[in-house]
Order: structure tokens, then sequence, then C-alpha cells
């Protein structure tokens, strides 16, 4: 049985409905947050809300002018949410590029602002930014997705050296391809942009920088969130924890 070390916490995991979010959300009700589920996709949101019992919150998150007055009162706050766009920078649609930028730095930073006075308040708090392999290298075709975490790391390093005397810490966690949907659904856009079969694209294109060859699942990486906003984590801040399968060990 998980030890409640977060009993008495309230949780907010965006792109709780499914993949390493809705992980996440498990993980921390079942170290006894009360876990808010925010997500875009109404069903599955309630459905693991009700389930874990939580709450939802149905939001667009890229509609960040909506998020600019904001309050939370939440102690633990992992920033998931996250789409992917793969073309060449000259192909690239300039509107997609904004909507991934919007969506996964300018949310994020208006959610930590929106938790930070009541984590300053109670002299707790744990963010956790679910970046990725590609916030600390880069692959082609993916100009958008890997300067959005690049900035999402900058962004939790400065909240780590503002909050590091208040009691909260901030962290990016940095998976390689996890088995989410997010991959499924891109594996047909690197077999256009490569010129490769669908079924060469995990082995010869998401793995191949890998020394271990298989996917991350979804609960290997809930597991570390869990661990970070423990009792064991109140020095883990400011860092970058790797789950890249020796990755950006090349």
């Amino acid at each position: 049985m998980t030890e409640p070390t977060l009993a008495g916490r309230r949780a907010l995991v965006t792109g709780a409905a499914s993949g390493i979010g809705a992980a996440c959300a498990r993980e921390l009700a079942d170290r006894g947050a009360h876990v808010t589920l925010a997500d875009v996709d109404p069903d599955p949101t309630k459905r693991l809300a009700d389930e874990l019992g939580g709450e939802a919150w149905v939001v667009d998150l890229a509609d960040t002018h909506a998020l600019d007055d904001l309050t939370l009162e939440v102690d633990v706050l992992v920033n998931n949410a996250g789409v992917q766009r793969v073309n060449p920078v000259e192909s690239f649609v300039p509107d997609d590029f904004r909507f991934i930028h919007r969506l996964m730095v300018e949310a994020p930073f208006l959610l930590m602002r929106a938790a930070l006075p009541h984590m300053y308040a109670g002299g707790w708090g744990r963010i956790v930014n679910l970046s990725s392999v590609h916030g600390l290298v880069a692959s082609p075709y993916k100009s958008a997705y890997v300067s959005a975490k690049h900035a999402l790391e900058g962004l939790s390093k400065t909240v780590a050296l503002e909050s590091g005397d208040r009691g909260v810490t901030s962290v990016c966690i940095n998976p390689g391809y996890v088995r989410t949907p997010l991959v499924e659904a891109q594996v047909a856009d690197q077999a256009r942009a490569h010129g490769l079969a669908e079924e060469d694209v995990v082995a010869d294109v998401l793995l191949a920088p890998a020394a271990i060859k298989r996917l991350v699942e979804p609960d290997e990486v809930a597991s570390l969130v869990g661990w970070v906003t423990g009792p064991d984590g109140s020095m883990v801040t400011g860092s970058s924890w790797t789950m890249d399968g020796g990755w950006s060990a090349r």
C-alpha cells in the first residue's frame, strides 16, 4: 500500500485525462492528496475524477488570457498538458507554433503564478513540470515542442530560485518517449517526415538515441512524481530528472 505522504494536501494535474497525467493523478491520489484533474476532454476527465474521489476542471489551457486572474489553492502543481506538431521550420504553421507555446509555456507560468501565493502562505509547495528529453536536447522537425520545453526548463529553474527559502520546490522531469496517445499519434507524422514505414519509426527514429530500446511507461513517470513531491524530495529543486533510457548520455 502506498504511504499517504500527501494526506491533507491538494494537487492539480493538467492534461490529466490520459497518459502521463492520468498516471500522475492516480499516484498523487494514492498518496492521499485531493486531486483536481484539468483537461480539455470532459468525459474521461470526469470519469477519472469520480474514480479518484477528486474534481474535474474542464478547461482549455491554451486560452491563456482566461488564466490571467486565476487563483489556485493547491499544494502540488503538476504541469503536464502538451501536444506535438512535426514539420520542418520552413513549413511549420505559425499558429501551431504559437499554440504550443501558449499551452506548454504560458499556461504553466500562469498556473504557477496562481498557485504560488497559497504555497508561500502555507510554507510548503511542490511544482513538477513534465518536460522531456527534448527540454535538454533537440530533434529535427520539432521546433515548437523543443523550444517550448527548453523554455519550461528555464521557467522551472527561475521559480526554484525564487521560492527556495519559502518551502516550495520546482523541478522538471524529462522522460524520453512515453507510451501515451501523444506518442502514438506522432508515429505517422514521423514516418512522413523521415520517409519511413510506420513500423520502423519506433525502433529507427524514436528510440535510436537511447541505450534502452523501449518506451517509458506512464506509471514510471508518475512514480518519480510521487517521490519528488514526498518528504524525501524536499532538497530536490531547480533540477531536471531524466528518464530517457540513456538518450541524453550521448
